[in-house]
């Protein structure tokens, strides 16, 4: 399939689909953050991680407590203040560059085509076939057929 080279120039980004589907990335990318932190949290609760670290700040005299509902907490609040604190940078990204686009003319980009190869003349319409038989040119079954007796 032939492929030809198209200049495209980026002129202006919607800020309201920015704000959209960065909201809903950002969003996914909490929860993962914050299953995550939940699943590695369990993981090491189950090995003991957090009663050895205990200990091991009890010997040099410091004071540390595993607990667990709190950094859960602190994780899912920090996550999603980051996801609000991302989606309202990319609305503003989208919206300083439609500034800067105004004045400079925007990004241009090169894209490549893939297009059909159409004949020398230029593109034709083509009509579907209708078939008509008329009496002159109407075959029957009879003459298309050969007989199986005695021919």
């Amino acid at each position: 399939m032939p492929v030809r080279r198209v200049r495209r120039v980026i002129r202006r980004i919607d800020p309201w689909t920015v704000l959209k589907v960065s909201l809903v990335f950002n969003l996914i990318v909490a929860l993962v953050v914050v299953l995550g932190t939940w699943v590695m949290w369990s993981v090491l609760v189950q090995r003991g991680v957090p009663d050895r670290i205990a200990d091991l700040a009890d010997s040099i005299r410091l004071t540390f407590t595993p607990n667990g509902p709190l950094y859960f907490r602190i994780v899912t609040l920090s996550a999603f203040i980051g996801a609000i604190a991302a989606t309202g940078l990319a609305t503003l990204a989208a919206i300083l560059y439609n500034l800067i686009a105004d004045v400079v003319g925007g990004i241009e980009i090169l894209v490549l085509e893939e297009t059909h190869a159409v004949p020398a003349g230029g593109p034709q319409r083509v009509r579907p076939a209708v078939h008509r038989p008329t009496t002159e040119t109407a075959i029957t079954e009879a003459d298309t057929v050969p007989s199986a007796v005695g021919e």
